[in-house]
């Protein structure tokens, strides 16, 4: 099991390469220079870190680059690393223990635009917790798409998931109550709500999202206690409006960013993390159940810039 920095570093290996490829004397032992700077600049801008972001890493190198004019590529890389923790200072979401058996379960919202991983990673999510030893059911609430209820269900099949599912273009809200009930008669602590990506026109989405909201208030007024958005890291900023418009409509509490081991700008989150302001809980760096990993801050940045230790 690879441990969770070499995780981070495996997963975030196009990102590191698309800056490496333009600097690449920055992780090396050559001395900065103004050609480098120029470079890091571009590259920084490609994996979409964004003109606030990359602004501060390099005016942090510039200006250890003024006191030290031998300053190395190393060097100059743990000081981009340390202006991201700086800046992601925060954003860790971190998901506390459901509550004793004879409680109610504590409900987890996945929403988010199809295409963006939130059926896998629901199915993912399920079984990480299963593993921390949580009870956990799952339910199949993105009714509007046939291929979702079976692809949760096939997860489930492989994971050993407790599922509740009904036909494609049932009552997406009248799933999410029984699979309460369920969860609840049953002593679980977590229900895991995949809801729908897509429906006729975005104020149907919405007010589908809002009815399966109100279906489960009426078992717990907290519910959902967590409402979080699954976004495709690979989007870049893009996300970042996709996001805005789920937050306004839907209250978001936290955030999956997915798909990040097959894109070289992994600077999004950053990004919408500035933007938002909402605690990023989870990212995908791989397709495997455990490729679903706490996202860690130090390890982030870190892995970006190809820092050890």
């Amino acid at each position: 099991m690879l441990g969770l920095l070499k995780k981070f570093q495996a997963g975030f290996a196009k990102t590191v390469a698309a800056i490496g490829e333009k600097t690449g004397a920055l992780f090396g032992r050559k001395p900065i220079d103004a050609s480098l700077l120029e470079t890091l600049e571009e590259a920084l801008y490609t994996a979409d870190f964004g003109v606030e972001t990359t602004g501060e890493i390099l005016e942090e190198i510039k200006a250890a680059y003024k006191k030290d004019h031998d300053l190395r590529g190393q060097a100059a890389a743990a000081i981009g690393a340390a202006v991201l923790q700086r800046v992601l200072a925060g954003a860790e979401g971190r998901l506390e223990p459901g509550p004793a058996s004879a409680g109610n379960p504590v409900v987890i919202a996945m929403i988010g635009v199809n295409g963006s991983g939130k059926t896998t990673t629901s199915a993912k999510l399920a079984w990480r917790l299963k593993q921390e030893g949580r009870g956990v059911t799952l339910a199949a609430c993105d009714t509007f798409r046939a291929a979702a209820v079976e692809q949760l269900r096939t997860w489930g099949q492989r994971l050993n998931l407790e599922i509740v599912a009904s036909h494609t273009g049932a009552d997406a809200a009248a799933v999410a109550f029984d699979a309460w009930q369920a969860a609840q008669s049953r002593g679980r602590e977590y229900l895991i709500v995949d809801t729908a990506g897509r429906l006729h026109t975005k104020s149907n989405l919405m007010e589908e999202l809002a009815k399966i909201r109100r279906v489960l208030q009426k078992h717990d007024p907290a519910a959902p206690q967590h409402r979080w958005l699954v976004v495709d890291g690979s989007l870049g900023s893009n996300s970042i409006e996709q996001a805005k418009v789920f937050h306004q409509s839907f209250g978001l509490t936290g955030l999956v960013v997915t798909k990040l081991d097959g894109t070289s700008r992994g600077g999004a989150i950053v990004g919408i993390y500035r933007q938002l302001k909402i605690p990023i809980y989870f990212i995908g760096l791989g397709e495997k159940a455990e490729d679903l990993q706490p996202f860690s801050v130090e390890d982030y940045a870190k892995a970006v810039f190809g820092v050890e230790g």
